[in-house]
């Protein structure tokens, strides 16, 4: 998962105090690594732009050269959340035999890409949304449903190959049950100030759904 990760970049107390000029693009990315290292920071309910201004050690109006908004900012995580959750999904679809083990191995990928990028976690679950603009909060409704989507495609598959009678609702029950698993432990993740893994007996309940 490493390769799904905005690494954070810390200034190094000894660098000199001269700076290069970015590369086009590379203050982008600099501005949503800086945004989501400090949501996994306590008390970030609200991070203003002045904050992370002053964290990059730029003016604010630098951050607005690069994005219109901070909605546009929360957009950028979004977006970088989105790429590397779906590219994995079809990876595993792909690579995985079952319906029953693309569905295992979805509900992992999840729960580790949250353990690897905790203020990304903050975003999923919406707390760091609750001050921004309502239209992000809707996109990461939508993110789940095709989230859910993409599990009752796997468990379908896998209720077909049981003989099931009725595999279009086993499957739209077993992926409700696991949506929703995945939420509240990303929920009890971030809220536990990052404590709580999203893993935790993670094989043993998949056990107990699947």
């Amino acid at each position: 998962m490493s390769d799904a990760q905005l690494e954070p970049t810390e200034p190094s107390p000894d660098a000199a105090p001269a700076r290069k000029r970015p590369k086009p693009g590379e203050r982008r990315v600099q501005i949503l690594e800086a945004l989501a290292t400090m949501l996994q920071q306590p008390g970030s309910e609200r991070i203003t732009t002045a904050a992370l201004a002053a964290k990059l050690e730029v003016s604010e109006a630098a951050l607005y050269r690069h994005f219109a908004s901070k909605a546009q900012m929360f957009e950028g995580l979004i977006e970088f959340i989105e790429q590397s959750v779906f590219s994995l999904i079809n990876q595993i679809a792909e690579r995985e035999n079952t319906g029953t083990s693309q569905a295992a191995k979805t509900v992992a990928m999840l729960l580790q890409f949250a353990e690897k990028n905790p203020g990304m976690t903050r975003v999923m679950v919406g707390d760091a949304l609750v001050y921004e603009n309502e239209r992000l909060q809707q996109r990461m409704n939508l993110f789940f449903d095709k989230v859910e989507a993409a599990l009752r495609q796997s468990l379908k598959t896998a209720a077909e190959g049981d003989s099931s009678a009725t595999p279009s609702a086993d499957a739209q029950v077993r992926a409700s049950l696991l949506t929703a698993f995945i939420v509240g432990r990303l929920q009890r993740f971030a809220r536990s100030g990052f404590k709580r893994m999203p893993s935790e007996h993670l094989e043993a309940c998949l056990a107990r759904m699947l």
